[in-house]
């Protein structure tokens, strides 16, 4: 069962009282309470079909393994999270001209390094004790006129990536994520706008060079083209444009997703869900902005209604801030 119609923040609230949502405002698979699910990254999880043997214990840094229980919600699975500065390269494709998503976006990316919201991720560690950083950059990004046309399977994503890093138009970077963020009039045909509103993943990646690049990135649509599915507020919005700021909001959450599970194996629930899924569609408390619209922080000078994200910290909870 789906439903894709979110018109108010009071609507929200009521639907999260009666069942748990994905990132695009549609319910998600649910998890049973007799036995794990993982993550596909896209905002539910699947049933852990792996061997017993690959189950429980401590699990190491490397990746793979067991399950370490905390007491705060959400478990570690012995995957590698993001150490060091995370680089954000955003991949503008489709028709962006005259659009103000690309100053609201870009700032957004510019100034989550550092704040105090991004430092929720810094309560993630690996399975050597090594802890997130607070550090995330806008290094580049590039722009893709319809490579591959208006219509998009997952493997196209992946395929834009390639192809970026490929061109030379973005660098070769272990630590970075790649951003795939699609104009209105592009669809991504595996469940945008009715499964989702983004996602995220990685792959080993075989690059002209012929070296291997294990790539996270990410799928990140323009809620205009849905925004009684994609956008909390649809009337209005922050910056004046609802689709862009909708999408900073999911940028937010597949941004803190990849970084503490950037391989689906690190950190989430029994249920499958990453910090940010067991947060989706929570806000925190709001204040109103000029234009009248709702916002929750203000990155860079610009506001912002972001959602909230998993603290993995004093018996776990959906914040804004840490501490």
């Amino acid at each position: 069962m789906k439903t894709t119609i979110i018109t108010s923040l009071s609507a929200i609230a009521i639907c999260l009282m009666l069942t748990s949502y994905a990132e695009a405002g549609v319910i998600r698979s649910p998890g049973g309470a007799d036995r794990d699910y993982v993550p596909t990254g896209k905002g539910w999880g699947v049933p852990d079909l792996s061997p017993p043997a690959q189950k429980g214990g401590k699990g190491g840094g490397g990746g793979g393994g067991g399950r370490k229980t905390t007491s705060n919600g959400i478990n570690y699975h012995g995957g590698p999270v993001m150490l060091g500065t995370t680089n954000i390269y955003y991949i503008w494709y489709g028709d962006w001209s005259n659009n103000t998503a690309i100053p609201i976006l870009n700032n957004l990316a510019a100034s989550l390094g550092g704040s105090l919201y991004f430092n929720i991720n810094t309560t993630y560690y690996d399975g050597n004790n090594n802890y997130v950083s607070n550090a995330v950059a806008a290094p580049a990004s590039t722009t893709d006129n319809y490579s591959r046309g208006a219509d998009l399977g997952d493997a196209d994503i992946q395929n834009i990536v390639t192809d970026a890093i490929n061109s030379g138009s973005l660098p070769k970077d272990a630590n970075g994520i790649y951003m795939v963020l699609t104009s209105k009039d592009v669809h991504e045909t595996s469940g945008f706008c009715t499964q989702y509103c983004g996602w995220h993943t990685h792959a080993n990646i075989v690059l002209a060079d012929g070296s291997n690049l294990d790539t996270k990135f990410a799928f990140v649509g323009d809620a205009a083209q849905c925004p009684s599915g994609c956008a909390a507020q649809s009337a209005s919005s922050p910056n004046g444009n609802v689709g862009a700021d909708a999408m900073a909001s999911v940028i937010a959450h597949e941004v803190e997703e990849a970084v503490t599970d950037p391989d689906l194996n690190a950190w989430y629930d029994h249920r499958g869900y990453e910090n940010a899924d067991k947060c989706a569609w929570t806000f925190g408390t709001t204040y109103t902005t000029n234009n009248g619209s709702l916002a929750n922080m203000n990155l860079g000078g610009m506001d912002y209604l972001i959602q909230q994200n998993w603290e993995n910290a004093n018996g776990g909870n959906c914040v804004l801030s840490y501490p």
